[in-house]
Order: structure tokens, then sequence, then C-alpha cells
């Protein structure tokens, strides 16, 4: 059997870590990115289980481009992160998470 992935493309290490230690955890593999530049590139080459989409990266908005990730990715669950609230416009496969997130917050979600 396949493991399951996750791509997070966020800048915040810290958040990335987290991410990463709970999801290995769960025997998923694991990917990290800092900008969306570097997350619209592997999504090129794969459709990963979840991805994890900061709004505010180095270079530009992530949420901005959610629509075409959704095109990109019909099988990926994608959620959004940031601090702000957001007032968007939802999709089935999309959840929205404020953050602080914590190891609780992802257990209830995932575990």
């Amino acid at each position: 059997m396949e493991k399951r992935t996750v791509l997070i493309i966020d800048d915040e290490a810290d958040f990335g870590l987290l991410l990463k230690r709970f999801f290995r955890n769960l025997d998923y593999t694991v990917y990290i990115t800092t900008t969306l530049a570097e997350g619209l590139a592997m999504l090129e080459t794969m459709e990963p289980d979840f991805i994890f989409l900061d709004n505010n990266l180095p270079d530009g908005m992530g949420w901005k481009i959610k629509e075409k990730i959704l095109k990109m990715c019909p099988n990926t669950h994608l959620n959004l992160i940031s601090s702000d609230h957001y007032m968007g416009k939802t999709h089935p496969s999309m959840d929205i998470l404020e953050k602080p997130i914590s190891v609780d917050d992802l257990n209830r979600l995932f575990g």
C-alpha cells in the first residue's frame, strides 16, 4: 500500500516541523516548501492527500491560488491556514484552519 502524503506550503519553520512530526507519526510522507513557487512546482509532479497552504508567504498570498490548486489536484484536501479570519468562498475539498494550531487540534481533525 502506498503511503499517504502531505505537502506543507508555509514559511514558518516551527509550524512546518509541528505538522511534519504529527503526520510522520501517522506514517505519512511529508514534504515542506516555504514559497508558493516551490509548492506549485512540487504539485506539477505529485498529488498529495493533504495540502496545508499558508496565506501570507514571501512570494504572495497563498489563498489567491486556492482555485488553481484545487483544479491541479482534484483528489487532494486543501487546508487553508492563517492567523487572520477568512471571509471567502469555501469548497467541499477545503477546510480553513486558524493559527495557532496545536497538536490537540490536529488530533481532533486527523488523529
